[in-house]
């Protein structure tokens, strides 16, 4: 990724504080790029009342242009944006455009991540298949809907756990045919939530991540490998695909 595109466009249009839930969706998808002085480190900035701010841009050009100090950037998304902020205590991330700029807390970011969830090679987020009954009902109410979202091509379903702090949650991962943060994915959910799914106050919550099918093969192949349940739209034909351990069982 060379631009956050979707990101520049909420700062660029100083859109921060009235599109929050875009704008931490925007960062979650694309992560930022971190100025690094000439020994690698990281450089950080001083926020009026002292404390250190850890700086994002949109692009390494906004970089180079914003801040001319510093020697190169490192694109990094929001896990590494997490590890730093929990190595080096910063609490905040100053974000940066071409025409605008926006503060987010860390706890934020946390809390978006615990809201979508985000896999990172099994280290942070354990999935598994799920046989909750809402898990059950949102397999089957994609099967009925996704043919309502075109450019969605897989959705799997599972349940979430956060090694480091234990929450756990259910989860759709949805592979889509089109830039991220995804449209249709977002859509996809309120519809579920909306008209498909109720959950009660005992139930679990559930949290959505939207994986680009190009940019993100590589998470695609290991959701594949999970044997997690599974809806599929072929694009050409309109077939849906369902694939889920429940049907493997002896009659």
């Amino acid at each position: 990724m060379t631009v956050n595109a979707a990101l520049a466009d909420i700062l660029d249009r100083q859109a921060a504080a009235t599109e929050a839930e875009r704008l931490l969706a925007a960062l979650v998808d694309g992560g930022v790029f971190v100025p690094v002085q000439e020994d690698g480190s990281v450089l950080f900035f001083q926020a009026e009342d002292g404390t250190p701010t850890l700086p994002g841009y949109v692009s390494e050009a906004c970089c180079a242009e914003r801040l001319p100090e510093a020697v190169a950037t490192v694109h990094c998304d929001v896990l590494r944006l997490m590890d730093i902020a929990k190595q080096t205590g910063v609490a905040v991330l100053a974000l940066h455009s071409d025409k605008g700029w926006a503060h987010v807390p860390v706890p934020l970011l946390h809390r978006t991540m615990r809201e979508r969830g985000r896999q990172s090679g099994g280290e942070r987020l354990k999935l598994s298949w799920s046989t909750h009954p809402v898990a059950v009902a949102l397999r089957d109410a994609l099967a009925r809907r996704v043919r309502e979202f075109p450019t969605i091509r897989t959705v799997w379903v599972s349940q979430a756990r956060w090694l480091d702090t234990g929450v756990e949650n259910l989860m759709l991962h949805v592979a889509v045919d089109e830039p991220l943060p995804s449209p249709s994915a977002h859509r996809m959910m309120a519809v579920l939530l909306a008209e498909e799914v109720t959950l009660g106050d005992e139930d679990p919550r559930v949290g959505m991540l939207a994986l680009n099918t190009t940019t993100h093969a590589a998470t695609i192949a290991e959701l594949e490998s999970m044997a997690l349940d599974t809806v599929r739209l072929d694009a050409a034909s309109g077939r849906v695909e369902v694939i889920s351990r429940e049907y493997d069982k002896p009659a």
